[in-house]
């Protein structure tokens, strides 16, 4: 009988000790302020946007490559053109029946087409800018958050630059000896002739509203603590910020 006492008064024991951590646990999650639950929330948010801004950025590198070596920036679209093919910066391509397009230039020499050495030079001015940004995300485990978010935020933004600059000169560019081989006597400054621009322009395009809403974000992610939240909240968590320190002093 006194074994049996005994092991009741132990279970008793035991459900008496649970019961008093319940009842700690909901008093410390009851304790925590409204204040610390929002700048925790807060606080997952912007490294969950910072995560999906360092993929758009590889993306934009990856992008950046295909702007470069894709000769189909110009295309001909109009059976009155001389022939038919594609346009680069570095090639111009010729469909042929076989074995495929024949095309003059290369990328591989980094050698672009006389008329366009001034946007290639600048498309690839870009590329490195944009792929400096990227490796730059390394930088995160040995430098502040913040002063790699603002130097990947400027290269971006260089990034945009040049490339708007290269679209631009680009289409200035067409009156030249390799569109009208390729479109006919009709091109000149900003005039296509018998061809337009491909999904490769459109893709560079791209690039630009992608470098320049990338930078954007860089600067407002280095500047998330100041920027994105309101004036009492900072208050309240300075005050929340203080308490806790405090109560640390005091034990």
């Amino acid at each position: 009988m006194a074994v049996k006492q005994d092991h009741g008064g132990s279970t008793r024991i035991h459900e008496n000790l649970r019961d008093e951590k319940t009842q700690e646990l909901r008093g410390r999650s009851m304790a925590v302020s409204p204040m610390e639950l929002y700048h925790t929330e807060f606080v997952r948010s912007a490294r969950a946007v910072g995560v999906l801004w360092g993929v758009c950025t590889l993306c934009l590198a990856v992008i950046e490559v295909v702007i470069l070596v894709q000769p189909s920036w110009v295309v001909t679209t109009e059976t009155t053109a001389p022939t038919s093919g594609t346009l680069g910066l570095f090639q111009v391509c010729v469909e042929v029946d076989w074995p495929g397009p024949d095309c003059q230039g290369s990328p591989s020499p980094l050698t672009p087409l006389p008329a366009f050495q001034t946007p290639a030079v600048l498309v690839c001015v870009s590329l490195g800018a944009v792929w400096c940004s990227a490796v730059s995300l390394v930088l995160f485990r040995f430098c502040h958050s913040a002063t790699v978010y603002k130097s990947c935020g400027w290269l971006q933004l260089t990034a945009g630059a040049c490339l708007s600059l290269a679209c631009l000169l680009f289409l200035d560019s067409w009156d030249c000896a390799e569109m009208r081989s390729l479109c006919g006597d009709r091109v000149g400054s900003f005039r296509p002739g018998s061809c337009s621009v491909s999904w490769v322009f459109t893709l560079a395009l791209l690039g630009v509203v992608d470098a320049v809403i990338l930078a954007t974000l860089a600067f407002v992610l280095a500047n998330r603590q100041d920027a994105l939240l309101p004036p009492e909240t900072k208050e309240g968590k300075d005050r929340w910020t203080d308490t806790q320190v405090n109560k640390q002093n005091a034990h």
